[in-house]
């Protein structure tokens, strides 16, 4: 059977970190090394900051992570409800970025996708954001 959790935030910055524990601590039960939770807690981090950065812009709102282990797969899925993106596949090209006038590198997908094993992005404009992302851990 799958082991799954669900956690819902404000699109805080604050709770960037808090997201970055809670994916941390599911992963762990895989037993994963050192540099593959540095990589998973990276790449939810984008997923989260992505969401409260561009999802809510300067609102705020509720920012939803589940997890689930499948075997020797963990998953995670950060979702918003905010603006969304008008093209994914141009928000994911490298130094792309949607708020040029912000210090932003536009590097959050191409890091995600360089951390992950898969990475899935749904979103329509005026209804949110959706990231699902998976890493399987090696024995």
């Amino acid at each position: 059977m799958d082991n799954v959790m669900s956690v819902e935030f404000l699109s805080k910055s604050e709770n960037e970190s808090f997201a970055r524990v809670v994916a941390a601590a599911f992963a762990a039960a895989l037993n994963p090394t050192a540099g593959e939770i540095a990589e998973i807690k990276t790449a939810v981090s984008e997923a989260v900051t992505n969401a409260i950065i561009h999802g809510y812009e300067n609102s705020v709102g509720m920012v939803k992570m589940e997890g689930r282990i499948h075997g020797r797969t963990v998953e995670f899925t950060i979702s918003d409800d905010g603006w969304g993106i008008a093209d994914v596949e141009e928000a994911r090209q490298p130094l792309y970025t949607g708020k040029p006038d912000m210090e932003r590198s536009g590097m959050g997908f191409s890091i995600m996708e360089s951390f992950m094993d898969r990475v899935e992005v749904k979103s329509r404009l005026g209804e949110g954001t959706r990231v699902k992302m998976s890493k399987t851990i090696e024995l």
